[in-house]
């Protein structure tokens, strides 16, 4: 039985390509395990984030609720006091740029509050306006 060394040759090719299949399943083994960590890896940090963001929003609905709720008290405590409420419309007013009348007419409030108003008004904002002029 002669062997050709042709067939000597075929198997040495085919052992060498069956040990580089080998060698590169193994390799791609461990691209796969380092890749499944990466992923794993990844995953914690994106549920980590979630858990974050769902704990901020709930922390953001907590103080926006007092907010709301703060909001509604100080209203109504300027509800209550039907004088303060004639104030604060004529502070309003003034701020919009009414005069002493339009403040007489619209709130209720007798000339010389209205004319005192407008006075204080004026020396409160004087400083502002100066202060603008210089810059």
């Amino acid at each position: 039985m002669t062997v050709s060394w042709l067939s000597v040759a075929s198997l040495i090719i085919a052992l060498g390509a069956s040990a580089a299949c080998f060698v590169l399943f193994r390799r791609l083994q461990q691209h796969e395990r380092r890749h499944q960590a990466l992923i794993n890896v990844l995953r914690n940090e994106i549920q980590a984030m979630t858990n974050s963001s769902i704990g901020m929003g709930r922390r953001l609905i907590g103080v926006e609720q007092k907010l709301n709720l703060t909001a509604d008290k100080q209203l109504e405590l300027e509800n209550r006091d039907p004088s303060a409420l004639a104030y604060n419309q004529a502070t309003r007013l003034m701020e919009m740029g009414a005069d002493v009348d339009d403040l007489v007419q619209n709130c209720g409030i007798g000339r010389p509050e209205a004319e005192l108003m407008a006075l204080l008004h004026k020396e409160l904002h004087a400083p502002h306006q100066s202060l603008g002029r210089d810059n």
